[in-house]
């Protein structure tokens, strides 16, 4: 009785990083305009141009027009790079992020929110919320495929425009 083997191949790194890195990048910019825009108005370039002050600093980022705006859409895309590398590389060790992407992605989500809203938030250049908390609302209010990506957006913004 003859065995056959069909090889597994690896997707290629880059493709599948900057491919993964750029849909989750998209899909959670899209979600934090509609979203945004709709519970509190904010525009779409208020919301990158917030993104950019974490960087540079609100008055900085105000005052920058498009080149905030750019920058923050260049930063917030550089996030979601880097949660799809870390998921890419962990799935090499981990076939359990293959295999169940839906529990997997949901668990990277709240990971990347931890670690947003703990460690890189209070590290960066924007204004102390006193009151910032985990909300369990806040995450899940993201849904669907762009919950794995959820990391830039932030539950209330600041005037920036």
């Amino acid at each position: 009785m003859a065995i056959s083997t069909v090889p597994i191949t690896r997707p290629q790194a880059a493709l599948t990083i900057w491919g993964g890195g750029l849909l989750a990048g998209l899909l959670n910019g899209v979600h934090a305009i509609v979203y945004y825009g709709v519970k509190s108005g904010v525009s779409a370039p208020s919301i990158f141009r917030y993104i950019a002050s974490g960087l540079i600093g609100s008055h900085a980022a105000r005052q920058s027009g498009w080149a905030g705006v750019v920058l923050g859409v260049a930063l917030h895309l550089s996030i979601a790079l880097g949660a799809a590398t870390v998921y890419y590389f962990a799935a090499l060790k981990f076939s359990l992020l293959i295999w169940r992407p839906f529990l997997s992605g949901t668990v990277l989500g709240l990971g990347l929110y931890v670690v947003m809203y703990h460690i890189v938030i209070p590290l960066s250049a924007l204004p102390k919320n006193p009151h910032a908390a985990f909300s369990i609302a806040d995450f899940i209010s993201s849904g669907g495929p762009e919950t794995y990506c959820r990391s830039c957006t932030v539950p209330s913004f600041p005037t920036i425009a």
